[in-house]
Formats: C-alpha cells, sequence, structure tokens
C-alpha cells in the first residue's frame, strides 16, 4: 500500500489534484447505473469544467449553491467544482416537499439550485417553480440532465457556458481559498424549529475523511461501494471524500439504495469495502442471490447508523468476508466522526462499543445537570472538540453559541459511557428527537405545520417505538370546537407539504393533554400512553433505511443524534 499525506493544509480541490497527479490513470468514480467511469485524470478535468460554468453563472467565493438529487455523477462533480472555486454546496434532502425545500433554499441564501427531474413520485421542476417567486435570491436553476423546461438551464447549456471562461480562472481562484473557509452547509434536525445548516470546512472535512480511511487501511488499490446518499454526511464525506484522500475508486451501484444492485455492484466491480446501515447489510445478506456471490475480494468498510447487532457483524464478518468492517459515531456538525472502530479490533468491542475518538478529536463525558466532567463508567453526555467540530449553524448565532460552549466543546445531546480501555459505549440520548429509519425528525416542526390545518386547535407529536424503522411519528390532536376530520385527511394533509417520514402513521384525537401542575405539556406520558394504547413494545427494532432513499431515508452515524 502506497502511503497516503495528511491532507492538514490543503483545500477539497487541492486534494483532488493531488490523487489526480498521483494516480492519473487509475479509476475514479464509477457509476454502474449511469453507466459512468472516469480516472482521477478524467475526474479531474470534468471538474475543471463544471467549475469554469459555475464562474460563467458569477458563482463567487462564499456564494452559495445548492443540489436536490439522488446520488447521480454531476453530484459529485459540482461538489468538487464547488470547493474549486470556493463556493458553499448546500445539500437538500431528496424527500423535501415545497414547504421544506423553500425554506432549506432561503434560509440558506442559495444563489443556484442544480437538481435531477423528479424523484419516485415527485415532480422537482414543478415544485421549484411553485416556490420560485418566493425566493427572490435564487438567480438560477440549472438541470443535471439533458432535459429541462422553460426557465431552467440544461447541463449541456451549462457546461456549454463554462467554455468561455479560462482554466486559468479556476486555478487563480483555487490559490486564493483557505483550508479554513466555509464549503459545506449541511441541514440537520434539531429538538425544536426547523432545520438548522451546519456550516463545515475545506480542513474539517478533508481530516474527517483522512482518518476515517485510515481506521479502515484504505489506499489507492482500494475500490469503495458507496450506496448512501450524497446529501447525507455519511456520502459526501466518509463517502467522496474518503476516496478521494485516500486515492481509491468508489463505486456507485444506483441512484438509491437496492440489495440486489449492491451486490452486482462488489461482485462485478471486486469492492474491498462497503459502506451501510446495519438494515442495508441485513438486506443484502438476505437477498435471494446471496449465496451465489462471489464476494471474496470484500476486507472493511463502514457500518453506521445505529447499534450493530452482534448476530449481524458475524455475518458480515463470515458470510460477507467484510472481516475488517469499522463501526462509527457522529454527527453532521462534528463533520461527521467522533469516534470510530479499528479494523483489527475485535468483533465483540465492534457491536459494544462505537471505538475510540479519531486523531486530533478530544472527547469528554459531562455531567447534563451540574456540568461536570465525569470519571469512566459514569453515563453523562458526550461532547467533542476538535477539527471536526463546525463552524456553527448558519446564520443562527443562539443555536450555535448553545451546540459549542466552554471554548470550542460541541454538544452531542448523546448519553454515553467512557470505557476504561478509551472506547465510549452510546446509552440514550437527551434530545426530544424522533429517530425513523436513520432520519431525525424534531416534533415541533410537525407541531407547527399541523396548526395550520383550519381544524387543529393544537397537537402534540412523539415517537413511538417500531420494529422495522426504529421508532414512528405519533400525532396528538386536539381539534377546534364544532370541528371534524378523519385521520387520513391529516395524513394526506402532510404529505403535500411534508416528507414521507414526517408524515404521522398514528393520528389520535384528544380532548387534552397530560399536563404538569404548571401547565406543561407531558411529552413522556403521551407516549406512555400511546405505546400502551397502540399495543407497541417499548423494544426499539433496528433503524433502517426507508424508501426515499432506501427504503427509509438517511442514515445517521451510530448513536447519532445530529
Amino acid at each position: 500500500m502506497n502511503a497516503i499525506p495528511s491532507v492538514d493544509g490543503l483545500t477539497i480541490g487541492a486534494a483532488l489534484r493531488r490523487a489526480a497527479k498521483r494516480q492519473p490513470d487509475r479509476e475514479a468514480l464509477v457509476f454502474s447505473q449511469a453507466g459512468f467511469r472516469a480516472t482521477y485524470a478524467e475526474y479531474d478535468a470534468r471538474v475543471d469544467e463544471v467549475a469554469r460554468s459555475l464562474l460563467a453563472l458569477n458563482i463567487r467565493r462564499g456564494d452559495h449553491i445548492a443540489v436536490w438529487a439522488t446520488n447521480w455523477p454531476e453530484w459529485t462533480l459540482l461538489f468538487m467544482a464547488a470547493s474549486r472555486i470556493g463556493a458553499v454546496l448546500v445539500t437538500v434532502n431528496p424527500a423535501y416537499r415545497t414547504h421544506e425545500l423553500a425554506y432549506a433554499l432561503r434560509q440558506s441564501d442559495t444563489k443556484a439550485l442544480f437538481l435531477i427531474d423528479r424523484f419516485k413520485s415527485s415532480d422537482y421542476f414543478e415544485m421549484v417553480g411553485k416556490v420560485r417567486d418566493d425566493l427572490p435570491g435564487l438567480s438560477f436553476v440549472v438541470s443535471m440532465k439533458a432535459e429541462a423546461p422553460p426557465g431552467v438551464l440544461s447541463w449541456p447549456h451549462f457546461l456549454a457556458m463554462g467554455k468561455t471562461v479560462p482554466t486559468a480562472d479556476v486555478r487563480r481562484r483555487e490559490t486564493r481559498l483557505s483550508p479554513d473557509d466555509p464549503i459545506n452547509l449541511q441541514y440537520t434536525s434539531g429538538t425544536t424549529g426547523f432545520p438548522k445548516g451546519v456550516l463545515l470546512t475545506h480542513r474539517s472535512l478533508l481530516l474527517n475523511a483522512y482518518h476515517i480511511g485510515q481506521r479502515q487501511r484504505l489506499g489507492p488499490e482500494d475500490r469503495v461501494c458507496v450506496p448512501v446518499p450524497f446529501y447525507h454526511c455519511f456520502g459526501i464525506v466518509i463517502g467522496t471524500l474518503c476516496c478521494v484522500v485516500h486515492e481509491c475508486a468508489m463505486l456507485i451501484p444506483s441512484e438509491y439504495f437496492g440489495a440486489r444492485e449492491v451486490l452486482d455492484c462488489v461482485e462485478a466491480e471486486r469492492a474491498t469495502a462497503l459502506y451501510g446501515v446495519p438494515t442495508m447489510f441485513v438486506a443484502e445478506l438476505e437477498d435471494d442471490t446471496f449465496a451465489g456471490r462471489d464476494l471474496t475480494s470484500l476486507r472493511t468498510g463502514v457500518m453506521a447508523g445505529s447499534p450493530c447487532p452482534i448476530e449481524v457483524m458475524n455475518r458480515v464478518v463470515h458470510d460477507m468476508g467484510a472481516r475488517e468492517m469499522t463501526i462509527a459515531y457522529g454527527l453532521t456538525e462534528a463533520s461527521p466522526v467522533i469516534t470510530q472502530t479499528d479494523a483489527d479490533d475485535p468483533v465483540e468491542l465492534r457491536v459494544s462499543t462505537v471505538g475510540r475518538p479519531l486523531p486530533g478529536v478530544e472527547v469528554r463525558i459531562v455531567d447534563p445537570v451540574r456540568d461536570a466532567v465525569l470519571g469512566d463508567g459514569i453515563q453523562g453526555e458526550l461532547q467533542a472538540r476538535g477539527h471536526n467540530v463546525m463552524l456553527g449553524y448558519y446564520d443562527m448565532p443562539e443555536a450555535t453559541a448553545a451546540a459549542i460552549v466552554d471554548d470550542g466543546w460541541l454538544r452531542t445531546g448523546d448519553l454515553a459511557v467512557r470505557e476504561p480501555d478509551g472506547t465510549y459505549r452510546i446509552t440514550g440520548r437527551i434530545k426530544d428527537m424522533i429517530i425513523r429509519g436513520g432520519e431525525n425528525i424534531y416534533p415541533r416542526e410537525i407541531e407547527e405545520f399541523l396548526y395550520t390545518h383550519p381544524a387543529v386547535e393544537s397537537a402534540q407529536v412523539v415517537g413511538v417505538p417500531d420494529p422495522r424503522f426504529g421508532e414512528e411519528v405519533c400525532a396528538w390532536i386536539k381539534l377546534r370546537r364544532g370541528a371534524s376530520v378523519e385521520e387520513e385527511a391529516i395524513r394526506r394533509f402532510c404529505k403535500e407539504r411534508l416528507a414521507y417520514f414526517k408524515v404521522p402513521r398514528y393520528v389520535t384525537f384528544v380532548d387534552e393533554f397530560p399536563l404538569t401542575v404548571t401547565g406543561k405539556v407531558q411529552k413522556f406520558r403521551i407516549r406512555e400512553i400511546a405505546i400502551q394504547q397502540l399495543g407497541l413494545g417499548e423494544g426499539h427494532g433496528d433503524v433502517s433505511f426507508d424508501d426515499a432513499v432506501t427504503g427509509g431515508g438517511a442514515p445517521e452515524l451510530a448513536g447519532s443524534r445530529s
């Protein structure tokens, strides 16, 4: 294996140039579904082509451009091109409906939106048309495919515009950038309000990718299968950047997860590493064609999204052959990984802990009530400090101040215990958060949306256990006097404006909510009563993808509460 030098001091664009110089003829990108292949030299040249086109749109350093798409070749080209000229790339969840899309584009001050034509039943062009007039800062909408309706630039037209811009202009722009510049804005959930945009830098992302790859022992000879979505930190950092930093090939089996497509990709492309959440691995192991597969090329990878049952890890190691599979924990605000197991850690450690902190990352356990640092074996909030911590939430100074405290410590909201050997166990979460299929959902956003229904006087939303998705959304609704509405009508109302994973599976109409003596709603009692009334067990099933991206949304890293 060739030694991979550190990326500290580089920008993302410079890291790609370094890989192209060191490995010009080695395969860099393979998109099976799109029939797309590129070497590192070709990848670098294509990124320059897209960067020239961005300059032709008058995109400047610090401008925000958004990508609303599934995993497609142009996604990676835009990410790298934006970083090469200093533009901040904003990631937009493919499952967003108009209500959420408008919020993300407005809050992020997006200047240009790049999108595909549709995702499942969602017509993206139609949806953008409904909100565009309310977004005066949105100057350009560009299709990532050859077709485009009036008012939208097609991808060929976009590339043609760049031919008037010299490549030297891109090089000059690149030399003016700093590794500490913000380069990525990823929207993540919180306990209250709408999603918050996490600002991350070249340095935070590159160092995270470097150390994640080191824990897997990645090198230029590796070929990494990445079925996780690019819009999420798992795909954009652990996928895209890990491969660039370690000069290996990135293999994308399809636009969104399918177990058969992943197995086809691993087998045909001789993948040495595989990424995913535990339920993705389960789906692959249980696929009808698994027994006849030649997966002997597999060696390592990253499993994240929820704790991994030991029987699943054993099957991944023995049946799949990924004997050096690693487990990672983190959150978007940490770029995203805080801790990770090593490739040679025993299986028992990989399923009972989330490993040790990455180099350059400090971790402490703090009493959430007394704010005192705790010793080994005592549960408290896990906090992290280091090169991986975000710059802050975009245009949300109060939220940033609440999240980053005491000289740079990031509050994760997760409860954890440090073991004497320096590993960490995630034991729970502080935040009032629903995690459905790896998607973090904050109840207040759904509650505030339900308030807009003319029949709803007030609403309370909680998470209840679900054997497939870990948790499901349950809404308790108090109707206005004299109003009448059916449960299904509430769901239809939500489906029109919210991503499907936020639509309540359970709707209960009540006359009152359980209250404290001071009049505060007791959400824990709502959850207890709902579990009893619905006949649900307390135990949570494995977190899985949902059918937006894989059959359940984007994966959060193991234990993540971002």
